[in-house]
């Protein structure tokens, strides 16, 4: 039975609120890493291997969301998860060396990772049991959650406000949000997707993998005999989503100092290029979950690495702020559904469940997501920026070959 109408809304919202918090909680760090590096006295290449154990922290996760959501369910992995990443947040300004900072962000990532797994699982369940996509907006409230948090971080350090101080409300904030959301999504729409929330072990995969209940692809579908199987199955939708993520790294990292190398634009204004990828990305994840609705996951992502492409070629052929922008942008808009579509995908993958696939797929995405910016800093120390940046004409390219393996057809209303 569907969920009436009133509990499906309430259900959507408390799924935005996962969203909102995760971002919310991860980006209220950010801002206060220039302190901290001061603080510790840390060198330009140690901070940059302190960082990266965040991301080793998201890659040693590997199976854990996936075993956390069978034994306990994805609503309290994510209440849990986001309790103890908070927690680990707000350690990180008690950091007194380079070391204990490392061990913070390695279980901020190893934490954060297993939030982003669960959340989805849920976001997925609410999608399907009310035949309404909604996974493209969750990710934008994620975005907007980041956004507001990084400028609250940032007039908090600005006004000389502690930061450990301000890492503990946040804390405190996020798990009251993180458990109104809960009581929000309630148990009728819980309830109606249950049954594909649990998965087999993955590592023992091979003992016999069960079909999906519940999903469209588990009755008369082939179900994959072994790990490789299903590895092969989930490698397409990894590629889409590390493609996604390529763009959002290479914003994060690149588009200020292309900015003033391609168009002139001054170091004090060169942000804007930032805020123009996140933005127009934002923008299209609110409004990717209309034209999925309408055309299907897979034309939509062709349509958004053609976009890709298109935004790379006149961001690296740009001498002027104006086309700089303007390809920017379209990088941005065109890379709003990869993510979310890949592990929407991702939840159908027979033998594994529902959680097993978005933890695979997401785990894959992380590893890949590491190799982006190194790739970009080889190329332009061999030739230019402009050669290194080249680099999203050919993610373009890719994420149109792969888009179909999101599947082409839309979801009807029930």
């Amino acid at each position: 039975m569907s969920p009436r109408p009133s509990a499906g809304a309430r259900a959507i919202t408390g799924v935005g609120l996962y969203f909102s918090c995760n971002g919310f909680v991860f980006a209220a760090l950010l801002p206060w890493y220039p302190l901290l590096v001061q603080r510790l006295g840390l060198s330009s290449w140690e901070f940059g291997l302190v960082v990266a154990s965040f991301a080793l922290g998201a890659i040693v996760s590997s199976v854990v969301p996936a075993h956390l959501i069978s034994r306990f369910g994805a609503n309290a992995v994510v209440v849990g998860g986001t309790v103890l990443l908070g927690l680990s947040a707000a350690t990180t300004a008690w950091s007194v060396n380079g070391w204990m900072m490392a061990i913070c962000l390695f279980l901020v990532g190893f934490f954060d990772a297993i939030v982003d797994v669960a959340q989805n699982v849920v976001g997925i369940g609410v999608q399907e049991s009310l035949s309404r996509v909604i996974l493209s907006s969750m990710h934008a409230l994620w975005s907007l959650g980041g956004l507001v948090s990084g400028a609250l971080a940032t007039i908090a350090a600005a006004n000389g406000m502690d930061m450990r101080l301000h890492l503990a409300l946040i804390t405190v904030a996020s798990i009251i949000v993180i458990l109104l959301a809960r009581r929000l999504i309630g148990d009728a729409v819980l309830r109606s997707s249950s049954a594909t929330s649990s998965i087999d072990d993955i590592a023992e995969v091979d003992a016999g993998p069960s079909a999906e209940a519940g999903s469209s692809e588990g009755a008369g579908a082939k179900q994959p005999s072994s790990r490789r199987a299903i590895l092969l199955m989930a490698l397409p939708l990894a590629v889409v989503a590390i493609c996604g993520t390529a763009v959002e790294d290479i914003a994060n990292n690149w588009s200020a100092l292309a900015a003033v190398e391609f168009s002139g634009m001054s170091a004090a204004t060169a942000g804007i290029a930032f805020s123009v990828v996140i933005g127009s990305q934002c923008l299209g994840r609110f409004s990717g979950d209309i034209l999925v609705q309408r055309f299907g996951s897979g034309r939509i992502a062709r349509l958004g690495g053609g976009l890709i492409a298109l935004g790379g070629l006149g961001a690296v052929t740009a001498f002027e702020p104006i086309q700089l922008l303007v390809g920017l942008g379209m990088m941005g808009y065109g890379s709003a559904t990869l993510v979310p579509g890949a592990l929407g995908a991702a939840a159908h993958l027979p033998g594994v469940g529902r959680a097993g696939g978005v933890t695979l797929v997401n785990w894959i995405m992380r590893i890949g997501f590491l190799g982006t910016s190194p790739l970009v800093g080889v190329i332009a120390g061999l030739g230019n920026l402009r050669w290194g940046l080249s680099v999203l004409i050919v993610i373009g390219a890719v994420t149109m070959v792969f888009a179909g393996r999101l599947g082409g057809r839309p979801l009807r209303s029930g």
